[in-house]
């Protein structure tokens, strides 16, 4: 009676073993190859799958995108620069089969075909492309992967240079021509300037010409910003007192035409006067 027992038991964790081996759970991002005596069977939808335990083997493959860093690289770019780029990749697998028979591990075989293919890449343009045409760069070392993956069932979606790093001596060389581009702006900006100062005095010198009044006015408000300054000493320019004799005669000539305009000019006035005769004289 305890052998039986002991036989049903052994059979059953026999029959639990067997169920767990053969119960497979193919996940909603995964798709399931299964080979049957080391033969392509086919492929299995997510969901809950049998298998032969022992006779089936079932490779579940991950169908999302997969981001993979490229660790840096050192190139020597076709104007002889050394840099050291690195990059990341995002692949994802499109045909389950072929990733899993076309490549033994498709993991690494992206990772070093990206290096290489960036060595490359990167090797063909100068730096100054490099660190300005970084999306053409992308675009190129996208199109040659896709090429090489395609037979693997894995497609790259996009490739992206991370980081470009520089010799000290390219740093301390770029930060001395950024310097002078910005001196050369800054004496263009300031030729101008100087330009657009001399057309606006020109025109000025031209208004003074026509109305010599206003250069002696402008004289007078110099005085006037130099005073605010509290200074000890002033000096007047020299046209300053034909300036005061100017303002005094053209003061009373407004005064005279003023008080002209204000004496009647229809009445007749008989002013006497001594004459010879001793006639009065009219006006």
């Amino acid at each position: 009676m305890g052998v039986l027992i002991f036989v049903l038991v052994v059979v059953a964790v026999l029959v639990a073993v067997v169920l767990a081996m053969a119960v497979k759970v193919v996940k909603q991002y995964e798709q399931g190859v299964l080979f049957r005596f080391g033969r392509l069977v086919g492929t299995r939808d997510p969901g809950l799958r049998f298998i032969i335990p022992f006779v089936d083997v079932l490779h579940r493959v991950s169908l999302r995108i997969v981001t993979m860093p490229i660790q840096s690289q050192g190139i020597i770019t076709r104007d002889n620069v050394s840099v050291d780029v690195s990059a990341v990749a995002y692949f994802r697998v499109v045909d389950a089969v072929k990733s899993v028979i076309a490549v033994e591990n498709v993991n690494a075989a992206i990772n070093q075909i990206a290096q290489t293919t960036l060595r490359k890449v990167v090797g063909q343009h100068t730096l100054d492309e490099t660190l300005s045409e970084t999306d053409r760069i992308n675009l190129d070392i996208r199109e040659i992967l896709d090429v090489a993956t395609v037979e693997w069932g894995v497609e790259v979606t996009l490739v992206e240079l991370k980081d470009i790093q520089l010799p000290d001596s390219m740093k301390r060389a770029m930060a001395r021509q950024a310097e002078a581009e910005r001196e050369k702006r800054a004496k263009i900006i300031n030729a101008e300037g100087e330009s657009l100062a001399a057309a606006a005095l020109g025109e000025a010198s031209d208004t003074m010409m026509a109305h010599p009044l206003a250069l002696q006015l402008r004289n007078l408000q110099s005085l006037v910003e130099i005073a605010v300054d509290k200074n000890s000493t002033v000096v007047f320019p020299a046209p300053l007192m034909s300036t005061i004799g100017e303002l005094g005669a053209f003061l009373a000539r407004e005064t005279a035409s003023a008080a002209t305009q204000a004496l009647p000019t229809d009445l007749t006035k008989t002013i006497p006067a001594p004459a010879p005769n001793g006639v009065p004289l009219t006006v």
